[in-house]
């Protein structure tokens, strides 16, 4: 274990969870930071008389600098974007202007003021901002407006809302296409507020920053032209991230007043358990039962906790497993254990959310669902299983513990992972670096073009208005005109087709429709799931977990995109293999690594769910295989890959070695680590190695991005690839198996049940790639974003 503050004693709360027995040798380092105290400015003389007197009856009557200066910023109509600490109060920075804004702009019969919009990422923050603007009394027309929303909730937004709360997806889909009943809000717009703007990266980000410029084009119809005033926790570049989101430049405010309590953060490996998996490999302890056990062990010790977990299906399991090891202490702790996930039902997400608010919940197994802004006061502690993916989304997680300044615990917990294993034990790597930069690309061709057709819908499109959509605009709008989706006509582009033009963007998914669970039987919706996701998690057969409950798939229909599942007590879990094969398109940029070849360009990953592998529960032993069939999805996106031809490999005595199962242990280890030097985690990207490709003509590794046109993770693997590539060898040699297991060359996804695999060859056949390497040059930062696959002979 290594300590960098050996003068500062460890957090009593992570000492007695590692003092527990058999513990102390799983922390394997331990970070302390320092509190921080508070710096305060005046209250500014322009916020509204009302607004001042509400604030200063909850005790706020000065604030911190920063919250000062955005204020100030936005109250001068500078677009403006905060970049400050998680619980720093960022939400008072943009409340002073807009409240103040529509408090002014008030007619003298109550006529609407000012408009203010307001866009979360989620429903779940949004409600929870509405609430805490309700709470402060004042008189201001505050109203949420999404997919949970009445037909008459909506139709008050529309006439009477002056602060309304939505997200990105509600924009895109109902508020700019009808925007002439929205008119009246429009034309009185003042402020656009873009909450936790850190979470508009990659695709998502790409379809955002289009939405946005939709927004102010649709705006600028009506006479307004508001200020954006852009909020973040976790972002590097603030200021040239708002400038990409929005088109045009934006004051960076990063200097954070606010106070903070002490941290203590613990990296902590789970140990190998006696148990062997695929190919006799040995298997640490999972990350969730490691969290279960410590979010247990923090409950009993008082503290309020949330436990991060990867999946929908783990949060479930972790709570459960968690409130069956506290019934057995004290069963009237069991029932104050939850699970919160994407998936929920309106009305269960607002229940729960409540419950942890008011304390009756004293702890949560989590997706990245409660990531973003919710107000939660009174967290002691957080527990990651697993690393989220990027350094940003670590310290958001983490920052949701100690508010108020209070002190907090955070562990986090590796995965039987490349990364994680390479994190935990190069402390260095995660806490001696910046957070990474927001990246995307909104002239991605498969983002733009669509959000083009959507504008033309709104309001003819103009030669004038090309720049704003970016300087590729003008050419996707002529291969849109060749493909019938526009027609050219004197005033402008037009969209002349009966259907609804935002519905060609999907903003979250590049996959298809969300799927709706139904019970066999009554046809009740159990949840719903993203319809990308849907061939591999509620295929016919598969076992499904929803709030503890555990369904079994009866029927999936693509068509209706609904599944039909029964409840049903099993002693067996499921996970679906799939096949891939991938082409190469077009090379955009090269360059030898002397006989190696390293490339960069545009390929066809196609990809088949074909079977599913029944194992049993309590020894993961795989019991069963069955067939499915579905259909194969063809997904054109970028890759970057790598060539060794023959007579290398038998120069340097290769040629005799397991080459695919080398190759492809070097993929499924360069997978894992590519999250290290760009924004995504090893979910948001596939790949495929073969020791003799059609279209290279010699042994190839291939990793590819997981969204149409790419989404800048495989362009950075090319960039960064010395960098990148010596990390995945290094990560290989340190792990102390013998013939590979998931901490090094296994991976949980694998099509090919992680068969071949030879370890001792990947490390042999990245030694012979990196021998002539060149140094990287320097990153593109204008790129990035998400999801995964794998392909055939070699592939995850």
């Amino acid at each position: 274990m290594t300590t960098r503050s050996p003068a500062a004693p460890p957090g009593e709360l992570l000492e007695r969870l590692a003092a527990r027995p058999g513990r102390a040798e799983r922390l394997t380092h331990v970070e302390r930071l320092d509190a921080r105290e508070a710096r305060t400015a005046p209250w500014p003389t322009w916020v509204a008389p009302d607004v001042t007197a509400a604030f200063a009856a909850r005790g706020i009557t000065e604030l911190w600098v920063h919250q000062a200066a955005a204020a100030d910023h936005a109250r001068r109509g500078e677009h403006v974007v905060l970049a400050t600490g998680t619980a720093s109060g960022k939400s008072l920075g943009y409340q002073l202007p807009a409240l103040t804004a529509i408090r002014e702009g008030r007619g003298p019969r109550g006529q609407r003021g000012a408009g203010v919009l307001y866009l979360a990422p989620t429903k779940a923050l949004a409600h929870d901002q509405a609430g805490a603007l309700e709470a402060l009394g004042l008189d201001v027309r505050i109203t949420t407006c999404d997919g949970d929303s009445s037909r008459e909730q909506r139709d008050w937004a529309r006439e009477h809302g002056e602060y309304v709360l939505t997200n990105p997806d509600m924009l895109h889909r109902s508020i700019l296409p009808r925007h002439d009943r929205w008119a009246g809000f429009l034309r009185t717009l003042r402020v656009v507020v873009i909450d936790e703007a850190h979470h508009y990266r990659g695709v998502f980000g790409a379809h955002v920053a289009q939405v946005l410029r939709r927004l102010r084009r649709v705006a600028a119809l009506y006479g307004a032209d508001p200020v954006f005033v852009l909020a973040s926790a976790t972002m590097a570049d603030p200021d040239r991230t708002a400038e990409r989101l929005l088109g045009m430049p934006a004051r960076a405010v990063v200097d954070d007043g606010s106070p903070r309590g002490p941290l203590t953060l613990g990296l902590w490996e789970p140990p190998f358990t006696e148990h062997h998996g695929e190919n006799g490999a040995p298997v640490r302890r999972s990350a969730n039962a490691e969290a279960a056990d410590l979010l247990t062990d923090a409950v009993l010790d008082g503290a309020r906790a949330l436990a991060f977990v990867r999946s929908r299906r783990a949060a479930e399991q972790v709570a459960a497993t968690t409130a069956d090891i506290l019934a057995e202490v004290d069963p009237a702790l069991a029932g104050r254990i939850a699970a919160y996930r994407g998936g929920y039902l309106p009305e269960e997400r607002r229940e729960i959310e409540a419950a942890l608010r008011s304390g009756r919940l004293r702890a949560l197994a989590t997706t990245s669902a409660l990531e973003l802004g919710i107000d939660v006061h009174g967290l002691d502690t957080v527990v990651l299983a697993g690393f989220p993916g990027t350094r940003a989304a670590l310290w958001q997680r983490i920052g949701r513990a100690g508010r108020d300044g209070a002190s907090a615990t955070a562990v986090l917990v590796a995965r039987d992972d490349p990364l994680d294993t390479y994190l935990v034990r190069h402390p260095e790597a995660l806490l001696d670096r910046p957070v990474e930069a927001t990246v995307f690309d909104p002239a991605n061709p498969h983002v733009l073009g669509p959000h083009l057709c959507a504008a033309a819908q709104e309001a003819p499109l103009t030669r004038a208005d090309l720049p704003l959509f970016g300087p590729t605009a003008g050419e996707v709008v002529e291969r849109l005109v060749e493909l019938g989706l526009l027609r050219k006509r004197p005033r402008g582009w037009f969209w002349t087709h009966p259907g609804r033009a935002a519905d060609l963007a999907d903003l979250r998914s590049a996959s298809g429709s969300t799927v709706q669970l139904l019970e066999a039987g009554t046809g009740r919706v159990v949840g719903t799931v993203d319809g990308g996701s849907a061939d591999a998690t509620v295929h016919e057969g598969a076992v499904y977990v929803h709030r503890g409950e555990t369904w079994v798939v009866e029927e999936l229909d693509l068509t209706e995109h609904v599944a039909v599942m029964r409840s049903a007590e099993v002693d067996h879990s499921t996970s679906a293999r799939s096949v891939t094969d991938i082409r190469i398109v077009a090379e955009h940029r090269s360059r030898d690594w002397g006989p190696v070849r390293l490339a960069f360009g545009e390929v066809d990953v196609s990809t088949q769910v074909v079977s599913y592998l029944v194992r049993d529960q309590r020894s993961a032993e795989v019991i069963a295989e069955e067939p499915l069939d579905l259909p194969v999805r063809t997904l054109r996106t970028a890759a970057v890959w790598w060539t060794v031809p023959e007579e290398t490999l038998e120069q340097a005595g290769l040629a005799q070695i397991d080459l695919a199962g080398a190759a492809h242990a070097a993929e499924h280890c360069s997978i894992g680590l590519l999250p290290l030097i760009a924004t995504c985690d090893r979910w948001d990207i596939g790949g495929v190695s073969t020791v003799l490709h059609p279209d290279t003509g010699h042994l190839t590794v291939f990793v590819h991005d997981g969204h149409p046109g790419g989404a800048g993770f495989a362009e950075r693997g090319f960039t960064a690839a010395h960098a990148w590539l010596t990390a995945t060898r290094e990560a290989i040699e340190a792990c102390g198996c013998t013939e590979g297991c998931p901490s090094c060359v296994q991976s949980p996804k694998c099509g090919n049940q992680n068969n071949p695999l030879d370890k001792a060859g990947a490390l042999a056949l990245l030694d012979l790639v990196l021998a002539a390497a060149s140094p990287d040059t320097p990153e593109p930062a204008d790129r990035a974003g998400p999801t995964g696959s794998d392909g055939p002979t070699g592939h995850e």
